[in-house]
């Protein structure tokens, strides 16, 4: 552990602050990552009390422990962070100790940020954050403050503060959020049998969510909506 986490830690210690994070993200290695630089809970005053690595483990878990924070990754399988946020509503918005959650993702797209601020997420930072900063940032959205990333707090800006441009995409909000995790896979590259898997669902409902993209999007093939979805760094 770096000695300005050590240094962190020992903040934390000194302040008495102690923060229960759940993390949620499908890549176990990463998780193990997280939870060895952040969760030695005498050095950083942050315990991790659950994992989940999909929508329904997730919900599940954070109900159980009922964290003060949850390190949320935004696509996951299952419907992706954002179904994380509708599903844990109640738990959010209580009155007594509610549950926060801090987006956590190798995405930078607008339309990720956007869309888990609008769920209800407190901040978001993306996976190049050091511990020592990631640590602070639980603190700090434990304590009720907003947290982003360097640039992103402008995609958030833009989408609630202005008055001359729509916040979302109007061909986008036409797809289901099951439809966009497909689209992004298939934007991406995966063969349908791949998304199958990533997702828990079977190829032909694959099929039927590409064919209802291409429908809604107006779009004809496979590389039409890779380009469609570049434009719009969905990607």
């Amino acid at each position: 552990m770096s000695e300005d986490l050590q240094a962190e830690g020992a903040a934390a210690a000194g302040e008495g602050r102690h923060a229960r994070v759940v993390l949620v993200d499908d890549h176990r290695m990463f998780r193990t990552g997280v939870q060895a630089e952040i969760g030695r809970t005498d050095v950083t005053g942050v315990e991790v009390v659950g994992e989940a690595a999909d929508v329904d483990q997730a919900v599940s878990v954070i109900n159980a422990t009922r964290p003060e924070v949850v390190l949320l990754d935004v696509h996951l399988p299952g419907g992706g962070g954002v179904e994380v946020l509708r599903r844990c509503a109640p738990l959010m918005g209580a009155v007594e100790n509610p549950v926060r959650f801090l987006a956590l993702s190798v995405s930078d797209a607008a339309e990720d940020v956007i869309g888990v601020i609008r769920g209800g997420a407190r901040g978001y930072v993306t996976k190049t954050i050091t511990g020592t900063d990631l640590v602070d940032s639980v603190f700090r959205v434990q304590e009720g403050d907003a947290v982003f990333s360097p640039r992103l707090a402008g995609f958030v800006l833009d989408a609630f503060a202005s008055t001359d441009a729509p916040p979302v995409d109007e061909d986008l909000d036409r797809l289901t959020q099951r439809e966009r995790e497909v689209l992004r896979l298939i934007a991406r590259g995966y063969a349908y049998k791949e998304i199958a898997k990533q997702l828990f669902i079977s190829v032909k409902t694959v099929e039927s969510h590409v064919s209802a993209v291409l429908r809604k999007l107006q779009l004809s093939n496979r590389h039409e909506l890779t380009r469609w979805a570049t434009a719009r760094r969905l990607v």
